[in-house]
């Protein structure tokens, strides 16, 4: 079976969003609060997980997470509650 990827935004405690992909949601959370994570989100706690989506493969998610990248603030906003 092949393990599952994700691509996940993150609201930092000071509203900025943070978008990063992962095969292993929970564990990559606790990662980036315990300021192993990436450089971004050290010191910009608290960290809400505000939104997951699915990937086929790894390198789908890669793809997907630069795409959701290069959205703008209003549109991962919109991605966001696309999902709520």
């Amino acid at each position: 079976m092949d393990k599952k990827w994700f691509v996940y935004i993150l609201l930092c405690g000071d509203g900025t969003l943070y978008c990063g992909s992962t095969d292993d949601v929970p564990r990559r959370l606790e990662v980036h609060r315990s300021g192993k994570g990436a450089k971004y989100t050290r010191g910009r706690g608290p960290l809400e997980l505000v939104y997951t989506e699915e990937c086929a493969s790894h390198s789908d998610a890669l793809k997907r997470e630069y795409a959701v990248k290069r959205l703008s603030r209003q549109e991962k906003l919109i991605l966001i509650a696309s999902q709520a």
